[in-house]
């Protein structure tokens, strides 16, 4: 439950940092970077989310529940 939560919450600010890089891209006219900074962000917080996905298919908090599989 605490690794769904987890998910959830990362979801949640991979989705504020793509609207912030959004809002730094048409408002943002002197190039101060913030773009860039939102990106690295955004690839940070992926790459995190990816882990913790496949953290828990590796400990079996995560089950596929395919027919094909079984």
């Amino acid at each position: 439950m605490l690794l769904r939560m987890a998910i959830i919450v990362l979801l949640v600010a991979l989705i504020t940092s793509l609207f912030s890089g959004l809002f730094f891209l048409m408002k943002d006219t002197n190039n101060s970077g913030r773009l860039v900074n939102a990106l690295t962000v955004r690839i940070s917080l992926t790459v995190l989310l990816i882990a913790l996905v496949a953290f828990g298919f590796w400990s079996g908090e995560f089950v596929w529940n395919t027919p094909w599989l079984r």
